[in-house]
């Protein structure tokens, strides 16, 4: 397989229990900044939704279109109990992965 892509469903908050976005992405460094930064304009930074608090990857981008479409459609309460399976507190993830070693993707030349 030539060129293997990674897509990420991601969802930001306001703060804990705060305002939730939920967004698609093949770069989630990159993208998490524009949020965090206001390069985003729209939702995100009108209600300054800007932590990163759950994502997920997928390997096709119709699969990953179509996930962000069902998680938009869900109960708040749902989007809740999916942030908290795997990050309970709330952290900022954002950090972390920059800490890890996650860098923007950048055009091969």
């Amino acid at each position: 397989m030539v060129g293997a892509h990674v897509y990420f469903v991601y969802m930001l908050a306001s703060g804990h229990y705060g305002t939730l976005y939920v967004g698609v992405t093949n770069d989630i460094i990159a993208r998490t900044w524009e949020h965090k930064n206001d390069r985003a304009i729209g939702f995100t930074r009108k209600y300054a939704v800007h932590q990163l608090v759950w994502f997920e990857q997928q390997q096709d981008i119709r699969e990953a279109i179509a996930r962000e479409k069902r998680l938009k459609r869900w109960r708040r309460d749902w989007k809740i109990a999916l942030i908290e399976e795997t990050n309970p507190h709330w952290t900022d993830l954002y950090p972390g992965l920059l800490k890890a070693g996650w860098f923007a993707q950048r055009p091969s030349a």
